[in-house]
């Protein structure tokens, strides 16, 4: 494995978080008094060490104007970070350090009128850094037109996700993607590449702007392209879910017309159905790579987006029978099931709007994801397929109908 280092750009991935911190009110730095005697220090120090930290606790000295201790630490050979814990408290946690070992710690007791104690040094031994952590379980693999990127983040830090590649003119290695995310689970693609080789690196930084070693890989990206939507049709079954307002041009021919906005797919309200399914044929057999599904925004002066029948769960089923016949689809399924001549293609979740607001009270923002479409992956192993169930489990509104504008599917048509 090569050692690669953006520190610039790691910088810059986690810039609003520093800049945060760096524009705190400091709320010790008054002199109440001037009182200037010396207060004594912490005594009883003890150490409580956890992944990339420290919990220290002590005993307060007996000063009655008092205001915080304070921690001086290096987290690695160059940062030097300082913490402040208010006279309230007898703990002070200590963060950010590089990788495992031992690290000195200074306190002092600080009063009022800004005098210290003199100080006391103990050592610290933080466990592995969550980055690191992370960046032991960085699995690179190809994908259709590029790399697929895979990361577990068990202690749910906020990390950066770091994805370089070669750059076809000047031969370096550039940054092509940042994902900076606290969740759990990581997996994202990053595409655009040809079927000739390429190198790709993946490495992982934290807000404290440190930085993991680079994963490279050389690999080949799988074949991708559109499937073009001219040989889409309806393939209608019975338990497809009963078409609403169609006297307003709703119907499921919509939702591969290229048109994003009203009218699309519309199901029929009061038909008491668990699931409302809409099935169709794509023309030709296709190792799916990804989909984008368009919700419906802003129409008719409303704005319908996180609401009304915009789905919000809902399951892809798949067949490559020659003429697939009906089968009931389960509510509850995984990845790869199958029902009748069905497989599940994947379970999918619309995302949240990216204001955190509830829906209903959306804003511009929110609207914008909306237009813009949501984008799924499809299971690398999900088999080669050329009919399509989509099937809705829960709408935003939680209504007894679902709509969607526009349905476009990528793969390897050959």
């Amino acid at each position: 494995m090569q050692i690669f280092k953006y520190r610039l750009l790691a910088i810059l991935a986690f810039l609003p978080l520093l800049l945060a911190a760096c524009g705190e009110k400091e709320s010790y730095n008054d002199i109440a008094d001037t009182n200037r005697t010396q207060p004594g220090p912490v005594t009883n120090v003890r150490t409580a060490n956890f992944a990339g930290g420290s919990v220290i606790t002590y005993t307060l000295p007996k000063a009655s104007n008092l205001l915080y201790v304070m921690a001086e630490y290096k987290i690695n050979d160059k940062v030097v970070r300082r913490a402040k814990s208010s006279y309230y408290s007898d703990t002070i946690t200590v963060d950010g350090f590089e990788k495992e070992g031992d690290y000195d710690v200074t306190l002092w007791a600080v009063t009022r009128a800004e005098v210290k104690s003199d100080p006391v040094t103990i050592k610290v031994s933080p466990e592995k850094p969550p980055y690191l952590e992370a960046f032991a379980t960085v699995q690179i693999q190809r994908d259709f037109g590029g790399a697929n990127i895979t990361v577990t983040n068990h202690t749910k830090q906020m990390i950066g996700v770091i994805v370089i590649a070669e750059d076809s003119t000047s031969g370096r290695m550039e940054p092509i993607e940042q994902n900076r995310t606290d969740a759990e689970f990581v997996n994202f693609s990053v595409r655009g590449f040809d079927t000739a080789e390429h190198k790709f690196g993946v490495y992982i930084t934290d807000r404290w702007g440190n930085i993991s070693d680079t994963q490279f890989v050389t690999l080949k990206p799988i074949y991708e392209t559109l499937v073009p939507k001219n040989r889409f049709s309806e393939y209608r079954l019975p338990t497809d879910a009963p078409l609403g307002a169609t006297s307003l041009g709703w119907n499921t021919a919509r939702l591969w017309d290229g048109i994003t906005t009203d009218p699309g797919w519309h199901t029929q309200s009061g038909a008491g159905r668990l699931l409302q399914i809409c099935t169709f044929d794509m023309g030709v057999s296709v190792k799916l790579s990804r989909y984008k599904l368009w919700e419906r925004g802003e129409a008719y002066g409303n704005d319908y987006s996180y609401g009304h029948g915009n789905p919000k769960t809902w399951t892809l089923w798949g067949s490559n029978v020659a003429a697939p016949q009906d089968a009931p689809l389960p509510l509850t399924s995984n990845p790869g099931d199958v029902a009748g001549d069905w497989v599940n293609l994947g379970n999918f979740d619309c995302p949240p709007p990216i204001s955190g607001n509830a829906p209903g009270q959306t804003t511009s923002a929110d609207l914008e994801q909306v237009k813009a479409g949501f984008e799924f992956n499809i299971p690398l192993t999900a088999p080669k397929v050329r009919f399509i169930r989509l099937a809705v489990k829960t709408s935003w509104g939680n209504t007894d109908f679902a709509h969607v504008m526009e349905l476009s599917f990528w793969g390897d048509t050959k």
